[in-house]
């Protein structure tokens, strides 16, 4: 067997082809989400200053159903489409999955939708690197690592996180596996592509978390509070069973307006309807939109919820709620930016439960509830180090991975594969080994049951 320094020409040679070939690809994907961003923002200062645009939501889902019907071949397969395409490229992903995406997901923010943004820069970033797969006349296995390298692209660009997108992109595709064959470009991909986007004007939320705690164990100071943590760990099964009540109501809804209005157009139409209804049984206009800031004073928000008294304790309810009937009904984003909102109003009410500090339980929250969704808890952990400081590394780490946990093999990303199950078998059965979408039906949960129900 030959030294294997004697590899390191070669993987030298490796590293530049890729950096050549992430060069030009990241960089349109930074300068789409770039723009994309912008757009957000204009669609909803728009609708908070023109709040007569809510009623219009139906007639613009009817309008989004119908261009995915008339021009979006398999691009409303989403992320879900991505993740399979990464295994596999079989029915490939068309061009227009880019701007298609795009434009639905302003149109459903600008009329009152709650939904995100991480799924459109994800798909904006899949849709270019195929592309440019075809340019380059990459191989299969080369068009993987280039659409590995545009999800860590996508999401890194559009939240400001280079390092949580890159092992985001990794993780995101198997349950307890990583396989870091494609680290190095999906990293470079999201170094530069947050480098463009930022460069262009593109904004990111900046948090700070100001607690100053410190524990003494024979006179000594500790890094870890036991009290805290056991708070922590606690919050942490709050925040996993939050993550999958997300994930099973989304999907259960789904499910359940296929069966009853079966018609796609009918379905938004009606959802669209619902979400008007119950923002204004509601009150405010708090939970539609992205909800990183309050639309009002004394609005709740991500942001308010970092504050003592800045969120009620049903505020992550009626987020989730309203997330899940959009999305579930055909109206387009993404989910990430709820679950912030979600985790970090749960988080502000556990830690008034608990007597904790707010901005500490809003932060961890924001963290582990997505990680409970997307079954990324090493992502998350290190987003908690992005997004807040590395003060709070252990707690952020115990938290993901209790909510993790606690979530079960469940997620928002259908396609994601159950690689290593989270769950201790005593009845020595064989593990499940295939899409998280498959295991639903075989294991269904007491809202598909429901559904079932209804179809009988």
């Amino acid at each position: 067997m030959s030294h294997p320094l004697k590899l390191n020409p070669k993987h030298f040679l490796y590293l530049f082809r890729w950096i050549l070939i992430i060069l030009p690809v990241a960089s349109v994907i930074g300068a789409l989400n770039a723009f994309f961003l912008w757009l957000l923002s204009e669609a909803t200062s728009t609708r908070e200053t023109n709040t007569w645009l809510l009623y219009l939501l139906p007639f613009a889902g009817l309008f989004i159903v119908y261009l995915y019907n008339e021009f979006g071949k398999n691009s409303a397969g989403g992320n879900n489409l991505i993740i399979d395409e990464i295994y596999k490229q079989d029915a490939g992903i068309a061009k227009r999955m880019g701007p298609l995406v795009l434009i639905t997901t302003v149109i459903t923010h600008l009329f009152g939708g709650s939904a995100g943004r991480e799924g459109t820069a994800v798909q904006i970033g899949g849709a270019t690197s195929y592309f440019f797969s075809g340019i380059f006349k990459l191989s299969p296995s080369n068009t993987r690592i280039l659409l590995i390298s545009s999800v860590a692209a996508g999401f890194g660009s559009i939240f400001g996180t280079p390092l949580t997108g890159a092992i985001f992109a990794l993780e995101v595709l198997a349950i307890g596996r990583i396989k870091y064959d494609a680290i190095l470009p999906a990293i470079f991909a999201a170094i530069i592509a947050d480098t463009v986007a930022t460069a262009l004007g593109a904004h990111h939320t900046h948090f700070q978390i100001n607690v100053l705690e410190t524990f003494h164990i024979l006179d000594h100071v500790v890094k870890i509070d036991p009290f805290l943590l056991l708070k922590v760990i606690l919050a942490g099964i709050g925040f996993g069973l939050a993550g999958y009540l997300f994930s099973e109501l989304t999907y259960s809804l789904k499910d359940f307006f296929k069966v009853t209005l079966k018609n796609p157009y009918l379905t938004v139409f009606v959802g669209g309807i619902l979400v008007i209804l119950l923002t204004k049984l509601i009150g405010n206009y708090d939970y539609i939109g992205l909800g990183v800031y309050a639309s009002r004073e004394g609005g709740v928000s991500i942001v308010s919820a970092f504050h003592e008294g800045g969120a009620e304790w049903y505020s992550w309810l009626f987020k989730l709620g309203l997330t899940a009937l959009t999305l579930s009904v055909g109206f387009k984003g993404g989910e990430v930016t709820p679950l912030f909102f979600i985790g970090a109003t749960l988080g502000n009410t556990l830690a008034w439960v608990f007597g904790a500090p707010p901005e500490l339980f809003a932060a961890l929250g924001l963290i582990a509830v997505f990680a409970a969704a997307t079954n990324t808890p090493l992502a998350c952990t290190i987003m908690g180090v992005e997004l807040f400081g590395s003060e709070y590394l252990l707690y952020f780490a115990v938290v993901c991975y209790t909510a993790y946990f606690f979530s079960g093999h469940t997620g928002i990303y259908a396609s994601q594969r159950i690689a290593v199950s989270k769950l201790f078998d005593y009845k020595g059965e064989a593990p499940f080994a295939g899409r998280i979408g498959e295991l639903r039906e075989k294991q269904p949960s007491l809202f598909v049951l429901l559904i079932n129900k209804i179809k009988k």
